[in-house]
This record gives structure tokens, sequence and C-alpha cells, in this order.
């Protein structure tokens, strides 16, 4: 008994950094979240090729993060034990994995049931479909707009992200998890067409405007992939290597309809590319590179043919961004950073600043017309506030103070109002019903006191809008857009975000692209 006490006051008298097993702590408080192999999950990798411009780590693991699902653990692990962690997280994997065109061609599975109809194989209109993302148990419903009829509801990748992705005719969708899987479903026949691996940690996918080319985002391998849209197959694999030679992850990758191309940002450099879905239009013709500042290593906008790129420089990198209506104008933000920018795509190069201080989140952005100009609004991460901008001259037209900041906005060309949740914070469970003229806002709705309601989205004819209870035994509520009263209430796992075919495949006003 003596020499057990002993041993114990010995223990005790141990440096906590040497008693610290960060190999556990991973498995016991990251690996749900971030893969066990530390390759990504709901959350991104954490390897130091992924980790080098993260600041303040051990700051994030003991306190969270502000605006994601980052938890903090400082009530759970000892100042020591997270710099051991952090330590643990800085190392590099013994081997990191290839990921390539052979890897994804063998994780390629399409579904050996799958018939596709020669006709929806239900009576409502295909074009007034609505996708319910639940994350709750990883599954999508597909919704009747008419009738809030629950069609199907089919298993999806772990950690759905980025939106899904519907082919221009509305038949098909394409849904991306954040470890790199792309799913491809048939609504007509309601049912999964197959699955594919296109990366090991992904951040969003964009279809082509012809409907031919996905292109998948990736912060690992620092990439952007070019997969077949009708069976998944991979087409190109682009290195994405700034201007110094550097790696970069991608934020986001757009389709620029009118231009026949993909947009997207470099997460770790100043930079924009440009990427061709046609060879034989875009602004890839000669004609048009005297148009451009060149000076660089190569001259912008020099390539030509399909999936040629072109470089567009910038001050500093944005990682969430929103276009003009014609695609002529990028507004990009920096996470870090207090102010958006606008880049003119046409001529290559910024045009004006913005103040939007407080994390503006674009990628949530929408626009309509104002006593005959055309305005933005764009919610805000870091403060209750929504910032309306006129986009002739890029001033601001006014700031809409909230009770919190929120995540997402949504209108239609049909609608007067706007509808903005509010996020984050104690009043997360209000969403905001805004007059799009007057700016002021007409109703606070608040259905379920204390829970998360969040995420509106449009029928087709903008009659009828759809809100989620953000909880794990949640719903989808439906309103009457005019008199804004509830008419429905599905029971759903944690719905999150809903998506309309009709209005994301014509852009319509008022959806977020």
């Amino acid at each position: 008994m003596i020499r057990r006490i002993v041993s114990c006051s010995l223990l005790a008298l141990l440096p906590m950094a040497a008693m610290a097993d960060p190999a556990a702590d991973y498995a016991d408080y990251c690996a749900s979240c971030h893969g066990e192999d530390r390759l990504g999950g709901t959350g991104p990798a954490l390897i130091p090729e992924t980790l080098g411009r993260v600041r303040d780590v051990d700051r994030i693991i003991a306190e969270g993060r502000v605006s994601t699902q980052m938890a903090g653990f400082a009530g759970d692990l000892s100042p020591e034990r997270i710099a051991a962690l952090v330590g643990y997280l800085k190392t590099p994997l013994a081997t990191l994995p290839d990921w390539g065109a052979d890897q994804i061609t063998a994780s390629r599975s399409m579904n050996p049931d799958y018939r596709p109809a020669d006709a929806p194989v239900f009576s409502g209109d295909p074009m007034n479909i609505t996708l319910v993302v639940e994350t709750g148990d990883h599954h999508v419903s597909v919704l009747d707009g008419d009738t809030f009829q629950v069609l199907d509801r089919f298993a999806t990748p772990f950690a759905v992200h980025g939106g899904p992705k519907f082919s221009p005719d509305g038949r098909f969708v394409y849904i991306m998890s954040r470890d790199g899987w792309v799913q491809k479903y048939d609504i007509w026949s309601l049912s999964e067409v197959g699955r594919t691996r296109a990366a090991l940690n992904s951040r969003n996918i964009a279809i082509s405007p012809d409907g031919k080319w996905l292109a998948v985002a990736n912060y690992l391998p620092a990439s952007l992939t070019i997969l077949d849209s009708r069976d998944l197959s991979p087409v190109k694999m682009i290195e994405v290597i700034a201007r110094d030679k550097t790696p970069s992850r991608v934020s986001a990758v757009y389709q620029a309809p009118a231009r026949d191309s993909f947009i997207l940002a470099l997460k770790d450099a100043p930079e924009i590319w440009e990427i061709a879905t046609d060879p034989e239009a875009g602004p890839f013709y000669d004609g048009f590179v005297h148009n451009y500042q060149s000076g660089a290593e190569e001259a912008l906008g020099a390539e030509k043919g399909l999936f040629a790129r072109r470089r567009i420089v910038i001050d500093e990198p944005v990682d969430d961004f929103f276009f003009s209506p014609d695609y002529r104008e990028l507004i990009g933000a920096n996470r870090n950073g207090d102010k958006g920018v606008v880049v003119n795509l046409d001529v290559g190069r910024i045009i004006a600043e913005l103040p939007l201080p407080g994390l503006p989140h674009l990628g949530s952005g929408i626009t309509w017309e104002r006593d005959g100009r055309r305005v933005m609004a764009t919610p805000h991460l870091g403060e209750g506030v929504l910032s309306v901008i006129d986009m002739q001259d890029w001033s601001l037209v006014g700031q809409i103070e909230t009770p919190g900041p929120g995540f997402f906005l949504r209108s239609h060309a049909n609608s007067p109002y706007l509808w903005a949740d509010v996020f984050f914070g104690p009043n997360k469970d209000q969403m905001l019903v805004i007059d799009k003229q007057s700016l002021q806002i007409v109703k606070a709705l608040k259905p379920f006191p204390g829970q998360t309601f969040a995420h509106a989205e449009f029928t087709r004819d903008g009659s009828h809008v759809l809100v989620s209870l953000w909880e794990d035994e949640g719903a989808v509520v439906v309103y009457d857009a005019k008199t804004l009263q509830e008419v429905k209430r599905l029971p759903m796992r944690k719905p999150s975000g809903k998506y309309n075919v009709w209005n994301k495949i014509t852009f319509e006003d008022g959806t977020s692209h």
C-alpha cells in the first residue's frame, strides 16, 4: 500500500506534458470530425499542409472557432495537453496519400440497379422539386414543391458540404461531401446513379454551363478535379500552384454561365483563376488578351482551349465571393479582412473596394432591383448587420441592424421580401422578413424559442418559403410567402440547406449562386 502511494505521488510530480497522450486525445476529441487518419471529415484535414497558415491553433482548440462548428475544449484539456496535441497535429504524416486519376477511378461505384426513366416517375412538377439536406443522419429528402410531399429520402456521403448542383435541365443533382465524395442522383427516376471520391478533402463543386463537366475544389490534394458528369470518371487533375511556385488550396469554385468558364479562388495565394469550359467561347480568344493587365510570368488570358487557365492577380487571397448577375464582376472578401474587393473579370483587376468589416458572408449574397438600381446584400458572420451595396457605383446603400450575426439570405423576384436568419448567438431562433425597398424588418418569425431557425428557400413561383428548424429532431416549416402564415411542418433530422431546382438552374433573383 505504501509503495502504491509513493508511486502515485511521483506521478503527480511529473510535468503534465510528459503525461499527455496526444494521439489518444486526438482520437477522443478530434477524430469524429477530422477523421481518424487526420485527413478530414466534417472538419478539415489536420496536417501540416493545411495548418501551415492557421494561427493560434492552441487557442482554437481551447476556445473553439467563431462562426464554425468547432467547439472549445479548455474544460477538458489542460494547456499542456493542448500544446502536446498541437505538436501532434503539426507532425507530418509518415506518408501523404496520393490521390489522382487512378485512385478516383478505383473509388468510383455506379449503382447496378439504376434504370433511367423516360419521364419523371412522380406526377409533380420536376422543376419545382426542392432537395432538403438532412445532416442529422446524412440523408437528402426530395420534396414536391406543390404538395410538400416527400417523394424520396436517400443516403448521402458523410458531411455534405457546399450545396448540391443541378444539371442544366434539372434532371440530375450532384452532391459533394467534405471528404471528397461526389454523388450523382437522378431526380426523374428517384434513384442514385453512382458516386466517386474526387479528393481527400474538398470545399465545393460546380457544374459547367453545358452540364458536361464537374469541377471539385480541393484542399487535399491542392487541386481542382474535373469529372465527366455522365459517369463521374476523372477527366483532368489540375494542380494548383501559385505564380511563386507554392501549392495552394482552393477556397471555392463556381460556374460562370455567361463566360463559359469556372471561377476559382486560391486559399493560400492572391490569385483568382478562370478555367475555360468551352474551347470556342469565353474570354480566351487572342484578340481579348490585350485587355488584360499582364507583366506576370504568363500573359494573362494567353491560353486557349478546353480547361485553359487564366490567372488574375489581386492584393490578397479571397476565400468567399459573389458575382454580379452578368458575371462581369466578382465581389470577394478574405475571412480575416475588414473589406471587400470588386474584381472586374473582363479586365482582370480590382476596380473598387467595399467597406465590409465583420466577416461578410458573400457566398450567401443576393441581388435585386431597388429604386431602379441593382443592389446586393450580404450578411456578416462577425456582427449583427446586413450590408446593402449599390452595384453600379459600389457605394454602401445602408446597413440593416439585426439581433445577431446571420448566415443565409434568400428572396425571389415575385416577393417583396428578403428572408435573413440570425444564425449565431442567443437570437438564433429568429427568421427576419425584410422589405427589399424600405430595408425595414417587417416581421421576426420565432416558432421555436431557443432553437436554431435558419436557411430559407422559395418554391419555383415564389408563393411559399421553406425554413429549417436546424436541430437533430428538427423540421422544415412551410410559410405562405405573402401572408407569412405557417402552412405545414415536415419532421426532419437536422435539416440544413434546401435547394429548389428551378431557382438554382435559372439563377433566380434572390438565390445565392
